[in-house]
């Protein structure tokens, strides 16, 4: 094993838990309006449709603008641009602007480690676990950014060690941590504590509640678990007797519209729908109206810009 940074330790799964934390707490406090306009609206068009549509001429003002922010100091813009070096942008030949190169990308994150913040701790630790991008492969100091990480409120990182709890058999440890990423809004923690109380416990009502939590986080697995659930073709005959004595009856438009969120969060994961509640709410509310998805998306907000 590699010398761990300073600050830094073994994880163990002997040790107590972290305490809970919050990662926008872990980021600069104010935010250049015109590096994140600039990196905001690349990013939208990036979200705007599936990456294999993009033309070449989108692709490359998504990427200049991008690079753009990320030289001015946008760490929004950095950790997007780190995404576009590991991954590339631009699928196809028509539209490629950008190779992999994950050299570049762990340099990226390197960099937003040294300044301690969770998102670069994180993909730090990803880059060690994997042993790419200069980063010698070693579990141990993965595990130990993973824990650096998930110490300063990385959902991710709290993510990771929710699963190397419950790979133990810690499953209270394992909620522990799943809470403390579901409490910050993550759509992924929504969805695992959701299948726990639907598949574990048939706790259907409390699935539901977390599910369309997750739906609001922008998960697009939870708003196939609400499709599913009204659809009862695809449920099983147990399954349909719980949920009917519950007084959850098969709903084909509930369905519906659960379906065509999912196919929107498929393009675009970025959509937060707070207002979801409004235009969709669970049973046995009736359902209202509705002009479609965009009914249920947050509305921009006209505040100074923050992580």
């Amino acid at each position: 094993m590699h010398a761990l940074p300073y600050g830094f330790k073994k994880f163990s799964l002997s040790d107590p838990l972290p305490a809970c934390a919050r990662w926008k707490e872990h980021m600069p406090a104010t935010r250049e309006p015109t590096m994140y306009q600039l990196y905001f609206e690349a990013r939208k068009l990036w979200r705007s449709k599936i990456e294999w549509q993009l033309t070449r001429d989108e692709a490359t003002r998504i990427l200049t603008d991008v690079r753009k922010a990320a030289d001015l100091g946008d760490w929004g813009a950095r950790a997007l641009l780190a995404h576009f070096y590991l991954e590339g942008l631009g699928p196809l030949e028509s539209n490629s602007v950008l190779e992999p190169d994950p050299y570049k990308a762990v340099e990226i994150a390197s960099m937003a480690a040294k300044a301690m913040q969770p998102w670069g701790l994180y993909d730090l630790g990803v880059a060690y676990e994997h042993g790419y991008g200069g980063a010698h492969y070693d579990v141990d100091l993965a595990w130990a950014y993973y824990l650096k990480a998930a110490e300063l409120g990385s959902p991710e990182a709290q993510m990771a060690l929710a699963q190397a709890y419950a790979d133990a058999g810690r499953l209270n440890d394992e909620e522990t941590m799943l809470q403390c990423a579901y409490q910050q809004g993550h759509g992924a923690a929504a969805y695992a504590l959701g299948i726990d109380r639907e598949a574990s416990k048939k706790d259907f009502r409390a699935a539901m509640r977390l599910f369309q939590d997750g739906v609001k986080f922008g998960n697009q697995d939870c708003a196939n678990s609400l499709y599913l659930l009204f659809d009862w073709e695809t449920n099983s005959d147990r399954d349909r007797k719980l949920l009917g004595e519950l007084g959850i009856v098969e709903d084909h438009d509930r369905s519906l519209r659960y379906r065509a969120i999912s196919d929107a969060l498929q393009i675009n994961p970025d959509l937060k729908l707070s207002r979801l509640d409004f235009v969709l709410p669970l049973p046995p509310a009736k359902l209202p109206a509705w002009a479609g998805v965009d009914d249920a998306v947050e509305p921009t907000s006209n505040g100074p810009p923050t992580y």
